[in-house]
C-alpha cells in the first residue's frame, strides 16, 4: 500500500459503490451486530453479483478486493439469507441475485462469462452464417479451440450444428449480453449498441 493509503481508499470507494446496489435489494437484511466493515463487504458482494451475474468466487474476491476467508463468510451469509443462489460450472460455482434467473438463463449467463466463448456466441449473433473458420479468425484462435468449444456449447443446449453453426435460443443469449453487457467487456457493449438492428420483428 501506498504512504498516502491510496489502496485503501480505493477499496473502500469500490465496496461503498456496490454495497450501495445490494442495500438496494429488496432482499437486504442488516444485522445490528455488523460493523460498518462488514456490512459494506456483505452488501458490495450482494451489488456486485446484481450486475455481474454468473461471476465465479475468485472474480468476486479479486475485483472487490476482499480476502479469501471474507468472501467465502459474506457469501455463505447471502446464501444462507436466499439473496443470492449459486450454480457449478465445472471446476466454478457462479453466483447470481436468487430468483432473477431461470436454469437456463444461469447456463448462458455461465458460458458469457468465458472470455473466448463469449467471443464465439458475440460473432454469431452479429452473422449467423459464420463458418468455424470465420469464427477462428475473429477470434485470433485456432479451428481446433473453436470445435471444442462448440461442442461443449453444443452439449449444454446453447449451440446447434446440425448445419453449421447457429446459436440456440438466440433472442435469450442477445438479452442477457445487452443486459449485462458493462460486465462482459467492449465486444458486448458494441452489440449492444447495435441490437435493434439485429432483431427481427415479424407481427
Amino acid at each position: 500500500m501506498g504512504g498516502d493509503g491510496s489502496v485503501d481508499e480505493s477499496k473502500r470507494a469500490t465496496l461503498r459503490r456496490f454495497a450501495a446496489l445490494g442495500a438496494a435489494s429488496p432482499l437486504a437484511r442488516f444485522s445490528e451486530s455488523d460493523s460498518e466493515t462488514e456490512s459494506d463487504a456483505r452488501e458490495a458482494i450482494a451489488g456486485y453479483v446484481s450486475t455481474t451475474p454468473g461471476a465465479h468466487f475468485s472474480k468476486i474476491r479479486d475485483d472487490l478486493q476482499l480476502g479469501t476467508g471474507e468472501t467465502q463468510h459474506h457469501l455463505r451469509q447471502l446464501g444462507e439469507a436466499g439473496r443470492i443462489e449459486s450454480y457449478k460450472d465445472g471446476d466454478y460455482r457462479r453466483f447470481f441475485s436468487a430468483g432473477q434467473f431461470d436454469d437456463h438463463e444461469m447456463v448462458v449467463l455461465s458460458y458469457l462469462r468465458r472470455e473466448t466463448v463469449r467471443g464465439m456466441l458475440i460473432a454469431l449473433l452479429r452473422n449467423p452464417s459464420a463458418t468455424g473458420s470465420d469464427l477462428a479468425d475473429t477470434l485470433d484462435v485456432s479451428r481446433p479451440t473453436v470445435s471444442k468449444y462448440a461442442s461443449e456449447l453444443e452439449s449444454a443446449g446453447l449451440l446447434s450444428r446440425e448445419d453449421g453453426y447457429a446459436v440456440e435460443n438466440p433472442e435469450v443469449v442477445l438479452t442477457l449480453v445487452v443486459r449485462f453487457a458493462d460486465s462482459f467487456g467492449e465486444q458486448a457493449s458494441a452489440l449492444a449498441g447495435d441490437a435493434a438492428d439485429l432483431v427481427t420483428y415479424d407481427p
